[in-house]
């Protein structure tokens, strides 16, 4: 989970928390509100009724608690908060539902007076209350918003880190921030061109000695058409093409380590097709495909048809009778041949130099350029022995 999903979810958390928390103050803060109310009122009621036959004394007292006569009461909005009945009438105070609105309903003989109360001290107090739990959620809101923003470069830098991770040496990272991530970024930024510049000399490198190697190698076979001599010839011959195959593999090597995957998409029977192409079998009945179920691959067709083609020719070379089998069935493709199983574990073939000391054809670089082709496209090789067969799997 992305640390932008956390901080939401925290948010959230926290949100209805203090919401729940402001709710709950506001209920507490209510009733305190109105057992207030009702003390105060019920010092005014016996006031008004010690006093009721002295209209001026109650006119009076009527100003001096901002009371207002009412003559009409909607009794649906209101809720009682204190009744008494005593010998010479009937007492209420009630509250309109969400206001700080009272009623003072006092029943003297038979005489009703209703008369309207707003308590603004009360209503004061709870505002501010109110205004101060908005304040707080507000406030968590603003923190929570700063807090994606000041965070939002590190989803920058992490499209960026994968592209570099691709194979895109020119991505470079623009926060020009002063705090840590800025930092951060810089040090990425000088990490890529210095990486890049070191890729572009070995590339330089790689092409130079790849030139120089293989100009003296050309000119060794040229000249090697003079020797008289046949099987001195013929060993000449066969010393140049092994140090020609080597050179090669050699900087097929080294090119995997710094080239960029050109992924495209195409059918498992089409990289099989691509790599017996690449092989140029003289005789085709030494190879028998079967595919059981034809899929699509994502992936670089030129470096995978080379890794599958290693492959086959290894078959080829190892077998102990013919056809080898390529065999493509639900996103794997295996190779079969028949043959003793391997005296070692197969890790020590996947290194460079490595081979069956019976056999000493080639270097022992055709399993580890398979190995680093499949590793840079996440795919794995597997190795099985059944039946007498040795079995090379690709899975995909």
């Amino acid at each position: 989970m992305s640390i932008f999903k956390k901080l939401t979810i925290l948010f959230i958390i926290s949100f209805v928390l203090m919401t729940v928390i402001g709710l709950w103050i506001d209920n507490i803060n209510s009733k305190r509100v109105d057992n207030f109310a009702k003390e105060k009122y019920l010092k005014v009621i016996d006031d008004i009724f010690k006093n009721i036959e002295n209209k001026n004394y109650l006119d009076s007292l009527i100003l001096k608690n901002s009371l207002e006569k009412v003559n009409f009461l909607d009794e649906n909005n209101l809720e009682t908060i204190y009744s008494q009945n005593s010998t010479f009438g009937d007492i209420s105070i009630l509250k309109y539902k969400s206001s700080n609105i009272y009623i003072l309903k006092i029943k003297y003989l038979d005489e009703l007076y209703i008369f309207k109360a707003l308590d603004e001290e009360s209503l004061s107090d709870k505002t501010i209350l109110n205004v101060l739990v908005f304040l707080d959620i507000f406030a968590l809101l603003i923190m929570f918003l700063f807090i994606i923003k000041l965070l939002s470069p590190l989803k920058t830098i992490t499209k960026e880190l994968k592209a570099f991770a691709n194979g895109n040496l020119s991505t470079r990272i623009d926060i020009k921030s002063n705090d840590e991530i800025g930092t951060l970024a810089k040090s990425f930024n000088n990490m890529a061109s210095s990486l890049e510049n070191s890729i572009k000399t070995r590339e330089e490198l790689l092409r130079d000695i790849g030139h120089e190697l293989r100009t003296p190698i050309a000119k060794g076979k040229f000249a090697i058409e003079k020797i008289d001599d046949f099987s001195q010839k013929e060993l000449l011959k066969k010393i140049f093409q092994d140090l020609e195959k080597l050179t090669n593999e050699l900087i097929e090597l080294e090119k995997l380590n710094i080239s960029k995957l050109n992924l495209t998409i195409f059918s498992a029977e089409t990289l099989v097709l691509e790599s017996l192409g690449k092989l140029y079998l003289e005789d085709e009945s030494k190879v028998d495909i079967e595919i059981f179920e034809d899929f699509k691959i994502e992936g670089d067709l030129d470096y995978l048809s080379i890794a599958l083609k290693n492959l086959i020719d290894n078959a080829l070379k190892y077998a102990i009778s013919f056809p080898i089998i390529i065999k493509v069935d639900k996103n794997q493709i295996s190779i079969l041949n028949s043959g003793e199983k391997l005296s070692k574990e197969f890790e020590y073939y996947l290194k460079p130099f490595t081979q069956e000391l019976i056999q000493r054809d080639g270097f022992g670089l055709g399993l580890s350029i398979v190995k680093k082709i499949l590793d840079k496209h996440n795919f794995q090789l597997i190795y099985s022995y059944k039946n007498g067969f040795n079995i090379f799997t690709i899975h995909l």
